[in-house]
């Protein structure tokens, strides 16, 4: 549907910096088109005190003035010529995107636990025995339950705990449930952010 007099961004020209604007993109453009340099200057600095004025959180940032003529710079495609007062050439390193970062894809064997835990296991196995080695036995193995509370598979029992815990340390570390006290879990908290979750 075309009607005539509207004027829709998605016909428009594809703005370079978004998080300004298309009026300040509208000023730079006009800037450009200025005949002489000293009017250029003044209006460029005008942009500048509007471009401050939108983001005044970042004034107390290292090199943000330096960011502001960047972004001008980028703005005017380098067409305008004006006095910067700062080196503006390393401004397109800004524009450019970075390149994607690699996701280490790691075989968790059982998933609800966790690369972390897989790694505080393999800690487990090495430690000497010791009142260190039962402290972090025991954070793991509580951590352990809420995993299982948290992602719901299956049973969050204490002997699938101790049994899990034997079986991914090859049997180092023995879950004694006669006198080890699991800490006091709110199941419902669980189960309530699960029901939310669908």
């Amino acid at each position: 549907m075309n009607i005539e007099g509207l004027d829709y961004n998605t016909q428009r020209e594809r703005l370079i910096l978004p998080q300004y604007g298309r009026e300040v993109q509208n000023m730079v453009d006009y800037a450009i088109s200025l005949p002489t340099k000293e009017e250029r200057q003044s209006c460029a600095e005008s942009i500048i005190a509007i471009m401050d004025r939108m983001n005044p959180q970042n004034r107390g940032n290292a090199g943000y003035e330096q960011k502001l003529w960047d972004h001008l710079a980028l703005m005017a495609n380098f067409k305008l010529d004006i006095d910067y007062p700062y080196d503006v050439s390393d401004a397109l390193k800004i524009a450019t995107k970075p390149d994607p970062m690699t996701y280490p894809m790691t075989n968790i064997p059982v998933k609800h636990y966790g690369k972390l835990l897989f790694e505080a296991f393999e800690e487990l196995k090495t430690m000497e025995p010791g009142e260190r080695r039962d402290l972090f036995m025991r954070s793991i193995a509580n951590q352990m339950k809420r995993s299982l509370l948290q992602w719901g598979h299956g049973s969050s029992d204490d002997e699938r705990v101790a049994s899990d815990l034997a079986r991914f340390t090859d049997g180092k570390i023995q879950l004694d449930l006669d006198t080890f006290k699991f800490d006091k879990i709110n199941e419902k908290e669980f189960t309530q952010s699960r029901r939310k979750k669908k």
